[in-house]
């Protein structure tokens, strides 16, 4: 993982990079080559953990966002407000259930 935000596609391929730089090894019989592989797969499914957990995370301010918008914009009687508020709290939501855990 670099200094840059996690990222899920990043963590992805160093997963499997590292996956297929120990099985070279395993197959090999190669021990740095083993042990380089499975703390590449280590490093990279961290950070795609890292990702998911931070998308989640944005999910549920734009979605408690969204509310508070949506309420206030009824409440005004802001109809611009109110739609811009719903559609925050929809994208959130839509980022929450693609970032779940599972």
């Amino acid at each position: 993982m670099s200094n840059q935000e996690p990222s899920k596609a990043s963590g992805q391929y160093h997963s499997l990079k590292g996956t297929v730089v120990e099985t070279v090894g395993d197959v090999t019989g190669a021990q740095s080559w083993k042990q380089t592989g499975k703390e590449e797969h280590a490093k990279g499914e961290a950070e795609y953990n890292a990702a998911q957990a931070q998308g989640y995370a944005e999910g549920v301010s734009d979605r408690v966002g969204g509310y508070k918008d949506s309420v206030v914009g009824a409440v005004t009687g802001d109809k611009t407000q109110q739609a811009t508020g719903n559609a925050r709290n929809e994208k959130g939501q839509t980022q929450q259930e693609v970032n779940k855990p599972q």
